[in-house]
């Protein structure tokens, strides 16, 4: 099974950007759908964004289009979401995970907690 470890969170003020990490071992990640997800306090993990095998597509979600990319650095099998304009709503704990028949395939990490807040 592959490991993904997330990084990169933290505090930061309404209108401010981040970027995530996504270091995968345990499988080459340009040959999976892998994607990001989030979980709000009280509420479910959701899908965000996803890019395709071999970079061919990404999705974002409506809710975050025009706000968030994802990228990917094959030569260092890492994956990366662009996080611009945040809101107090993108509050959450990130995840990353390879899907496998659009389910999240591999171990959940911790997760970088993202706090948006003045």
């Amino acid at each position: 099974q592959g490991r993904l470890a997330e990084s990169g969170g933290g505090l930061v003020q309404p209108g401010g950007s981040l970027r995530l990490s996504c270091a995968v071992s345990g499988f080459t990640s340009e040959d999976y759908n892998v994607g990001w997800f989030r979980q709000a306090p009280g509420k479910e993990r959701e899908g965000i964004a996803c890019i395709s095998i071999k970079d061919e597509i990404s999705v974002i979600v409506p809710f975050v289009k025009g706000r968030f990319s994802i990228s990917r650095d094959n030569a260092k099998n890492t994956l990366y979401l662009q996080m611009n304009s945040l809101k107090p709503e993108d509050t959450a704990v990130y995840y990353c995970n390879r899907l496998v028949s659009g389910i999240p395939y591999d171990t959940w990490g911790q997760g970088p907690q993202v706090t948006v807040s003045s």
